[in-house]
């Protein structure tokens, strides 16, 4: 799909942004460019669409070279998502959307078809559409710009840190949309950042560059048990909790069967009860098909112990879920990130099927960190 053959770029003075990058990218790839300031990803980046022009080597797409292709015709056939987001403050959403179709001829009737199909997969209602920017949160905006370079349909996408102005929990949530987004459309995207953290979780594949070379190329899970020099290690962090154990990868198989439910229409009276027997100080709140809808715990019933309501009336809807097959390295990082006490684990349509709790993660860890050596001290005697 896109091909770096021997590519550099020297800059005035003679310092070598990049240098002598050989990587191949393969159609449907996610992959992530990382690094120090200064270490020449962005450069790379902007390389692809000749925003910078290579010194030296050639860059091809689908087998040609962009060097030898029209401009414009280019950059409309590659999307473009910046951390600035550059949406229009006087243009509808629906207009900042379809400014490429638009150059490319689409019909009015083609535009606002494609633009309301673009807004469903991220969950926006059609209404969005003859909003301004302004009216939209700096989350829903940033959907925009990511719809905005999805919208003729391209085969690459290039991001340069688009989640880096957001807040922490919006970021969370956009990543994991946009992987998901990005896995049912196929696309090949090349990501710019400087998080590590943000690169584990989305890339198929990281290249991690220092100085404008290429240090290592891996996936999230070979740079994170075999980082090729003290750079990698120490740029990764060595305080990222890595399975040692590698037959443990996602929270399936870890999570806990039985979580702690109850009804929408159970008394506060029957929650706490519930609470005392199961020993625990929330509930999962879920209907008949055991679908998710929110949870509730003892602050919220001390806030609510005098009026006369049901558990429906009173619990918090906004719930973090994880699905069965999400990494575990993610779960445990926004656990302990976060501060969580539990993650419930539903399925695509929100079913409830488990719950991964603290004490899930520290069986893991225990075992991570002491199992070799209590597996030894065995051994010997």
């Amino acid at each position: 799909m896109l091909k770096f053959d021997h590519v550099t770029k020297v800059y005035d003075g003679g310092k070598k942004a990049v240098d002598n990058m050989m990587l191949e990218v393969e159609k449907g790839e996610f992959v992530v460019f990382i690094g120090p300031s200064g270490c020449g990803k962005t450069t790379t980046m902007k390389m692809i669409n000749r925003l910078i022009e290579p010194s030296d080597g050639s860059i091809y797409i689908e087998g040609e070279n962009i060097l030898e292709k029209n401009l414009v015709q280019l950059r409309r056939e590659i999307g473009y998502v910046i951390q600035q987001i550059g949406l229009f403050p006087h243009m509808t959403i629906q207009e900042n959307i379809s400014l490429v179709p638009k150059l490319l001829k689409w019909t009015e009737e083609r535009r606002r078809s494609r633009a309301e199909e673009l807004l469903r997969l991220v969950d926006m209602d059609p209404e969005y559409l003859d909003r301004y920017p302004h009216e939209l949160s700096g989350g829903q905006q940033q959907r925009i710009g990511v719809l905005r370079a999805l919208a003729a349909d391209p085969p690459l996408i290039l991001m340069d840190e688009p989640f880096g102005a957001l807040d922490p929990i919006t970021r969370d949530s956009l990543q994991e949309e946009f992987k998901k987004l990005q896995q049912s459309l196929g696309k090949t995207i090349v990501f710019v950042t400087h998080d590590m953290d943000e690169a584990l979780k989305l890339a198929d594949r990281i290249v991690i560059m220092r100085d404008g070379k290429l240090v290592q190329v891996g996936t999230p899970d070979d740079i994170l048990r075999n980082p090729a020099d003290d750079f990698v290690e120490e740029f990764i962090g060595k305080e990222r909790l890595v399975q040692a154990r590698p037959n443990i990868q996602t929270v399936e198989q870890i999570m806990s069967l039985e979580p702690a439910t109850i009804g929408e229409d159970k008394t506060l009276s029957e929650a706490i009860q519930l609470m005392k027997n199961r020993r625990v100080d929330s509930l999962l709140v879920v209907d008949e098909q055991q679908i998710l809808k929110g949870f509730i715990d003892i602050e919220i019933i001390d806030r609510n112990r005098k009026k006369e309501v049901q558990v429906g009336d009173v619990m918090e809807t906004n719930v973090y879920t994880v699905e069965k097959e999400t990494l575990l390295r993610d779960t445990i990082h926004k656990i302990l990130k976060r501060g969580m006490k539990y993650v419930p684990v539903v399925e695509a349509n929100h079913r409830l099927i488990g719950i991964v709790t603290r004490a899930n993660l520290a069986d893991v860890v225990y075992d991570t960190i002491w199992g070799d050596e209590e597996n030894l001290s065995m051994n010997h005697q």
